[in-house]
């Protein structure tokens, strides 16, 4: 599993549903639906003004599995993550491993002290992949479109 940095053109081509550049296939199954790239696409672009890298596709043997981006513009010295992986791809520790690998990176980011996350309260899966990464549970909140959440924190200090 490697991570990749997902710029403008690796997100035109995820939208499109084609191959992007420094990938050779994509999951059988979709990475997330349209809507949501395209959201993520802006959003990397927003995040992109003021931090670069912000956005990584996972990688698997040459096949885009799966996404880790930051999620909310910095504050406070702490960044934001959100990650998928494709259903094809899921059970496999491809998001543990990304997330690890994205926290050693941001450890030599002088940028950042911090990085958070929320998940599902529905979500066992996903709250695995931040406690075998160290997270911390800090709260609850519910969002009006997400519902329940789980806010985590993990110190790079």
């Amino acid at each position: 599993m490697q991570l990749i940095e997902a710029r403008p053109e690796h997100f035109v081509a995820l939208v499109a549903g084609d191959v992007p550049p420094d990938a050779r296939s994509l999951a059988p199954s979709a990475l997330a639906p349209v809507p949501v790239l395209e959201m993520l696409a802006a959003l990397s672009a927003r995040i992109g003004a003021s931090h670069v890298p912000n956005a990584w596709m996972i990688v698997e043997q040459g096949t885009v599995a799966g996404l880790l981006t930051l999620v909310a513009e910095p504050a406070e010295r702490a960044v934001t993550i959100g990650y998928g992986v494709a259903e094809s791809h899921r059970g496999r520790g491809l998001a543990s491993g990304a997330v690890r690998e994205l926290l050693e990176l941001l450890r030599h980011d002088q940028r950042v002290d911090a990085v958070l996350a929320e998940t599902s309260t529905e979500n066992p899966a996903s709250q695995h992949v931040l406690r075998v990464n160290g997270f911390a549970e800090t709260g609850q909140r519910t969002d009006p479109e997400d519902g329940p959440l789980i806010c985590w924190r993990k110190s790079l200090g």
